[in-house]
């Protein structure tokens, strides 16, 4: 699924991104050489970016603590 059009990201390319690189969609963005444009997208690259390396540090074996 593309979570921005503009750019023409895919969900699955910024889970890869959320498991080699830090930071926030911005940086994910970036990482794949591209910058936000409308920012629409923003929040949703968040959410995923966020839930990916959750599961990252469950599935290594890392407490993972809600805030």
């Amino acid at each position: 699924m593309y979570i921005c059009i503009c750019n023409a990201i895919r969900e699955s390319e910024l889970r890869r991104v959320a498991r080699h690189c830090g930071g926030d969609a911005e940086a994910a963005y970036a990482a794949l050489g591209k910058r936000p444009n409308c920012g629409s997208c923003i929040d949703d690259a968040e959410a995923i970016l966020f839930e990916e390396r959750e599961l990252g540090f469950e599935l290594a074996g890392e407490p993972v603590y809600a805030e």
